[in-house]
């Protein structure tokens, strides 16, 4: 029955069940969510656990040492950024307000020189104002969901301490004559591409936090955690990254300082994706430009500003684990830019 089944109906039910699954990820997102945030950390700060245990630290020991290490970074991002975010909200209706004040007078000043714009339309189809309270509804969606931190580092903790002996118990499920080459560049590919690109999106936060604060712009601390965040999202994640921080450069400083802002936002942004991660990283893992855009699409509705976050990170994830076998590495190709990697030999042995 199954070889008779033509091509046409295959695809159908593949399309059904991908359907499927993308419905119940929908349905369980509230779920879901806190559950691929602990998986995203723990594997950030897995090469710091395997690095402490190179050292002959015990595991209890350095797993207890990176927890510290989480609850100290949060404990300081949660008071700084819980105050900058409750006065930005509050805010955000005065700057939408001048920002709206502001795209009037750009609609009048091109009616008096000939293009006859109406009003409405303009206002309909360019409303910088909108832009902010997205910004804060964003922001506070993130500020909501670590109010389940502690389930999150519950998880995390879990997650590091299964993943001691998980490639052990997972080689010996799957029979000695298995090769296990496949997991260890999975897993070694995986955490060398969270780690390197959470260093250098820490460096182009903390470049964009010091740059905006010489400017004056307000928030800038809110500003480079944005560009922090939205540096997984390649392509697009930085221009999106600029957009409230100049928005709000222009109503606060004026258009010199919108300009310098923007101006930072650029070189930062073409000196760390263009010169420093390609050094550190290669370009074995790079995504298509369509599938960056359709990823970030998927993931935020599936899951919200949260899923836009993580939806490199998971699409990078799953291009790897199909690159890793050869009869699913055409579709990792596919999913890839211009320069796809070279085949790997990791088919199971006989």
């Amino acid at each position: 029955m199954i070889e008779t089944t033509t091509p046409i109906a295959r695809f159908l039910v593949v399309f059904a069940a991908f359907v499927i699954v993308v419905s119940g990820l929908k349905m369980a997102g509230p779920l879901l969510v806190p559950f691929l945030l602990a998986v995203f950390i723990a594997m950030i700060v897995s090469p710091l656990l395997a690095w402490l245990k190179s050292f002959r630290v015990p595991s209890v020991l350095a797993i207890l040492m990176v927890v510290l290490l989480l609850l100290g970074v949060g404990l300081i991002l949660g008071a700084v950024i819980g105050s900058s975010l409750t006065d930005f909200r509050q805010e955000v209706p005065a700057y939408s307000q001048k920002l709206s004040a502001m795209s009037e007078r750009a609609q009048q000043w091109l009616s008096l020189r000939g293009f006859e714009i109406d009003a409405q339309q303009w206002q309909n189809s360019f409303d910088p104002g909108a832009v902010m309270k997205l910004v804060g509804s964003t922001l506070a969606s993130f500020g909501n969901v670590m109010t389940n931190a502690v389930m999150i580092l519950l998880t995390v903790i879990f997650i590091l301490t299964e993943n001691i002996g998980f490639g052990e118990k997972l080689r010996l499920a799957r029979g000695k004559g298995v090769s296990a080459e496949w997991l260890s560049k999975f897993s070694g590919s995986v955490h060398s591409y969270l780690a390197i690109k959470a260093a250098i999106s820490a460096g182009t936060g903390v470049i964009i936090f010091i740059w905006l604060t010489i400017l004056g712009v307000d928030y800038a601390v809110l500003w480079g955690l944005l560009a922090f965040l939205l540096n997984f999202v390649p392509t697009v994640g930085s221009f999106i990254a600029a957009v409230p921080a100049v928005l709000l450069a222009l109503v606060q400083l004026g258009a010199l300082y919108a300009g310098l802002s923007l101006g930072g936002f650029i070189v930062v942004n073409l000196v760390m994706g263009n010169v420093i991660e390609p050094r550190l990283m290669g370009k074995g893992l790079d995504l298509s430009p369509l599938v960056v855009f359709v990823s970030l699409v998927l993931w935020g509705w599936v899951l919200g500003p949260v899923g836009m976050l993580l939806s490199i990170p998971l699409t990078i994830m799953i291009k790897i684990a199909l690159e890793s076998q050869s009869e699913t590495r055409w579709i990792s190709v596919m999913l890839g830019g211009t320069n796809p990697p070279e085949p790997v030999e990791t088919d199971l042995v006989s």
